[in-house]
């Protein structure tokens, strides 16, 4: 029987089977063919799509807006200041009144709670963007990209470098459990994600021949990885305050020519962006200035060398989004 998801949300891949995210892998790739041979794939005509961020972002957004344009779908941007939800409108009114109008819905920003209680309420799929716990549409181009640079996914293992208990990494390690993979957070003791998801997917693991691995050790991180993955030290909606403790926490485990060359033979670097591999942004320079770094999470040796897939995971968000949007509204 083939998988069929369409009408569900999605909003953490831990609802999804491993057969389901398979599937969307599979359809982005589809979409990615048909996108770069020119072929229309207008297949949602007529429908629309809103997309609400609480959060900025330059992927989610284009992904979202290129993909469903792509898909024949109109679609309106609602930014922080362009939405009365939470403020003058409570989640669930404003889910009721978007899902009236619109066929599908993003969120892009804080508590998982609130794309929860936007899918209970709309009555149309709602899509995670990211929250402070998730960021599932990431994961579907994440595990594109890795196929694509080996062939297959099962067996591999994808090592995270940092503060573990974000949510790229969280659902990194959702990700790798459910798709059969050996995920390794490997981080300070303190950064690690939180005991019950470790032991949720260490069940899932179980059973499709995957592993979960906690380390504060670079060296057992890094040894015979096939992905050595990071993030950035603070994430969008931190206090700028944590700069100074995250660069003393993190700084050794920042992914660099030394770390990479105790990891697989064939490993590449993977980073969600942005990045502080340079000090060519406004924040770069100003960590740069007060404490005296020049690159953070990840080294620019690294990530400009042709280890690193960062541009071909940022091109696949569109793809996966687009599989999203398509198999959910379809």
């Amino acid at each position: 029987m083939g998988v069929n998801i369409s009408g569900r949300s999605f909003l953490k891949l831990l609802d999804f089977t491993p057969a389901e995210i398979t599937y969307l892998i599979d359809l982005s790739e589809d979409f990615k063919r048909l996108k770069r041979a020119g072929v229309a794939h207008r297949h949602l005509e007529g429908k629309n799509i809103v997309l609400l961020f609480e959060k900025t972002s330059t992927r989610t957004r284009c992904s979202f807006e290129v993909g469903a344009m792509d898909l024949g779908m109109g679609v309106t941007y609602l930014d922080p200041g362009s939405s009365q939800m939470g403020a003058k409108e409570s989640i669930e009114d404003t889910a009721r009144v978007l899902g009236r109008m619109y066929d599908g819905i993003e969120y892009r920003g804080f508590d998982q709670a609130i794309v929860e209680e936007l899918a209970s309420n709309a009555g149309v799929p709602v899509w995670n963007g990211l929250t402070t716990e998730f960021h599932p549409t990431q994961m579907i181009a994440d595990m594109l990209t890795v196929r694509e640079r080996f062939g297959r996914l099962e067996g591999l293992k994808l090592t995270f470098f940092g503060d573990a208990r974000n949510n790229v990494a969280n659902s990194l390690m959702v990700a790798c459990a459910k798709l059969g993979m050996h995920f390794c957070a490997c981080g300070p003791k303190e950064n690690m994600p939180a005991d019950e998801l470790v032991t949720t997917c260490t069940k899932i693991a179980e059973q499709t021949g995957g592993s979960v691995t906690l380390t504060d050790s670079v060296a057992v991180g890094a040894q015979g990885a096939n992905v050595l993955y990071t993030d950035i030290w603070v994430s969008m909606g931190e206090p700028a305050e944590l700069w100074a403790e995250r660069i003393r926490l993190l700084a050794p485990y920042q992914v660099n020519a030394a770390v990479m060359d105790q990891a697989a033979e064939d490993a590449i670097f993977m980073h969600c962006l942005p990045s502080f591999h340079d000090t060519k942004t406004t924040i770069g320079a100003d960590i740069a200035k007060r404490f005296g770094i020049q690159e953070m999470e990840v080294s620019d040796e690294v990530f400009e060398s042709s280890r690193s897939v960062v541009f071909d995971e940022a091109e696949n968000r569109m793809h996966s989004i687009k599989a999203i949007m398509y198999a959910t509204l379809k």
